[in-house]
């Protein structure tokens, strides 16, 4: 029952304010719809999927956990890889999938919405066309987040990168 109300009243704040911190008590920009505190070692952990077939909305981020890679959609039909892999044994991601239940396909139903609702798929999804999502901000997340979780994603402010985890190597992405 507490965790119904919980969800319910996350729900209603974020109809209404189409604008979410978590960690801290506001957002500090009007243009962001999700902001994380950077007082913390944390990183975003995206959704396992093991079939990509019903997710279909452009810019969708993804752990494949067919191959363990971080992912995300373009022109809503090509996957591309974020994480970067030589293929040896070293590098190439690993996942605890039992932690994620039987099925890793995306679910519909399954929606977390900040903003105005659309038709847009995914489990969380931020439906504002002049708002972005700020990741959680870390110093040096390869050093400073002690047990990293494969999908995980944050944003480097010290190599002023995007930095996204597989299961057993970070990867750093720069525009």
């Amino acid at each position: 029952m507490k965790k119904t109300s919980l969800a319910i009243a996350m729900l209603a704040v974020c109809a209404l304010k189409s604008q979410v911190a978590i960690g801290k008590q506001n957002v500090t920009n009007a243009s962001v719809s999700l902001e994380f505190s950077n007082t913390e070692n944390r990183g975003l952990i995206l959704p396992y999927i093991e079939n990509k077939t019903p997710v279909t909305t452009e810019g969708a981020l993804i752990y494949d956990t067919t191959d363990h890679k971080v992912k995300y959609l373009k022109d809503g039909a090509q996957w591309v890889n974020l994480s970067e892999d030589d293929g040896t044994a070293a590098t190439i991601g690993t996942a605890d999938l039992s932690i994620q239940g039987v099925d890793k396909s995306e679910k519909a139903t399954a929606k977390t919405s900040i903003g105005t609702p659309t038709s847009a798929t995914g489990i969380l999804v931020l439906e504002a066309v002049d708002k972005a999502m700020i990741l959680p901000k870390i110093a040096s997340p390869h050093l400073n987040i002690i047990d990293p979780a494969p999908g995980m994603i944050a944003y480097d402010t010290v190599k002023k990168q995007v930095a996204v985890y597989n299961g057993k190597v970070w990867t750093f992405w720069k525009p």
